[in-house]
């Protein structure tokens, strides 16, 4: 009888143990790895469209509403240069499209910083916490309707607000 105890002790722990290890790892042979799942890790938006990335996209509007200035990074990883074009409506209804270049292996900046070059889109009531539709698109390779979000020029983006408009 005492070599049955000390057997179904040793199956019981060797049980137990698979148990546990199976009870504590499963969950990453059922679940998708959060590392894996994109996210933006700014306020901005981003998009991909061929070898144009688009980066940490938002928009900045002025304290007297008019104009909205649009932050962006474009990155063009080709080996030719491309010229990016975004389009988005007037506060008339017009669409108005600012082409820019991005040379090959390049990275450009549009108001990240107030040296930059800016994109000033003068528009009315899109007001902080709204989405402003633009639209991304280069050459032949297919656009993109980026929601962008607009916050208002105070904290980090203080110095990045749109000059005043000119009434």
């Amino acid at each position: 009888m005492i070599t049955r105890n000390v057997f179904a002790r040793g199956a019981a722990s060797v049980i137990l143990a698979g148990a546990i290890v199976l009870g504590t790892s499963g969950c990453s042979f059922f679940s998708t790895q959060a590392t894996l799942i994109p996210y933006d890790p700014s306020d901005g938006i981003s998009a991909t469209l061929g070898t144009i990335a688009v980066r940490n996209t938002l928009g900045i509007v002025s304290d007297d509403g008019l104009a909205i200035s649009l932050m962006t990074t474009l990155i063009n990883t080709g080996s030719t240069a491309h010229s990016v074009n975004l389009q988005w409506e007037n506060a008339n209804g017009e669409k108005v499209t600012v082409s820019k270049v991005v040379k090959a292996g390049t990275t450009a900046f549009f108001g990240n910083t107030p040296e930059d070059d800016q994109i000033v889109i003068l528009m009315s009531g899109v007001p902080a916490g709204a989405l402003l539709p633009v639209y991304v698109q280069w050459g032949k390779e297919p656009g993109k309707q980026m929601l962008v979000p607009v916050f208002e020029a105070t904290g980090i983006y203080s110095e990045l607000a749109p000059p005043a408009v000119a009434r």
